[in-house]
């Protein structure tokens, strides 16, 4: 049946990435060099439920030195007390008040770039306030950096999956930079196109990141970590995705609702442009869906088969929850109405939002 070979064919290029990136993907360990400084960088805004704990396990970071600086990017709740009640115990934690939002910018990039002015570290991690660090995360990442000479790099956090709704959303991430990027993010490959990061937990080494211009370089984006990635390449630095998940944990939204306003927000720089997402829709749909709508045929079954396996094998590797795996079809078709949505509202005119600000995607 030519269309369940089509469909195989189709499968074929997420389980070569796949299998070549999961076995590729670096895990890092290791101590930097003698008096390497951290500084650990968290734009907080109206997080009071979250900054206190992702504080905690910055400074309880081992292998290095850290400081710790949170900037109070216009919260109206309680966040800037918790953090100031921290700084009073521990002289490594510093809270900064952001400045009004310059016209141009969105509010993640511009908090990051004054988090950076402040920041008298070798290396700058910028986390987001809903990361939990590993004790050994600070140390491995600048030791990596070092011994290899990379200038930024990024991981995607083990994700803490506490509902149905964000089973169905959160896990793309991981299958789509392992199963469908090239070279899944490696430094051995400097393309910029072929960049990637994630935003939640990014380190740059401060002179490479002060010689592109910083966050200031790419100030009108939302999704900052694949921008300053490419960035960075296109600049002559390399860039390298690590194993993120024994580095740091993260449960990025709560619920149905606020992970498909998150996306949204993003995917008008990712996927959801006018001629890419045609592209994408024939080959996730063609992998990962097309095929159950051809069983009973044996090309069809043995895809479908595939697929699950691949998914098994990121979770596993990712650490995600074993009971999102038989969710993959739906999680890869909300991926798409997402990723359909954002593109349709980008068409009407209408802004991404997000904690009470509204942006159009950068151009580009």
């Amino acid at each position: 049946m030519e269309a369940a070979h089509a469909a195989l064919a189709l499968a074929l290029m997420p389980i070569i990435f796949g299998a070549i990136n999961l076995w590729r993907m670096p895990r890092v360990r290791g101590t930097p060099a003698a008096g390497t400084l951290v500084s650990v960088l968290i734009p907080a805004r109206n997080e009071a439920g979250n900054i206190a704990a992702c504080v905690e396990t910055a400074l309880a970071s081992t292998g290095c030195a850290v400081e710790v600086v949170v900037m109070d990017d216009g919260s109206t709740d309680g966040t800037a007390a918790i953090v100031e009640a921290m700084a009073a115990r521990d002289p490594r934690v510093r809270l900064v008040q952001a400045p009004a939002l310059p016209p141009g910018w969105t509010g993640k990039v511009h908090a990051c770039a004054r988090l950076a002015e402040h920041a008298q570290g070798s290396h700058l991690l910028f986390i987001d306030a809903d990361v939990r660090l590993a004790p050994h995360a600070a140390a491995a990442m600048a030791a990596h950096a070092q011994d290899r000479r990379i200038a930024m790099l990024s991981g995607v956090p083990r994700q803490v999956i506490g509902s149905l709704g964000e089973a169905l959303t959160v896990p793309f991430i991981n299958m789509l930079l392992i199963c469908y990027l090239p070279f899944g993010g490696r430094a051995t490959q400097r393309k910029p196109s072929l960049a990637a990061a994630c935003g939640q937990l990014v380190m740059v080494e401060r002179r490479a990141y002060d010689a592109i211009g910083g966050h200031g370089a790419i100030k009108g984006v939302l999704h900052d970590g694949i921008a300053l990635a490419r960035l960075f390449r296109a600049r002559g630095h390399d860039t390298e995705i690590l194993d993120g998940a024994p580095l740091a944990t993260c449960r990025m939204y709560a619920g149905f609702a606020q992970s498909w306003q998150g996306f949204i927000k993003n995917a008008r720089e990712g996927m959801a442009t006018p001629v890419g997402l045609p592209v994408w829709t024939v080959l996730l749909a063609g992998a990962h869906l097309w095929p159950w709508f051809l069983l009973p045929s044996g090309e069809a079954a043995l895809t479908i088969a595939l697929m699950f396996a691949l998914r098994a094998a990121v979770t596993w590797r990712t650490g995600e929850p074993w009971w999102t795996v038989p969710l993959h079809p739906f999680t890869v078709l909300v991926a798409l109405a997402i990723q359909w949505t954002a593109l349709g509202r980008s068409a009407l005119g209408l802004k991404a939002g997000w904690k009470g600000r509204a942006y159009e995607a950068a151009a580009g």
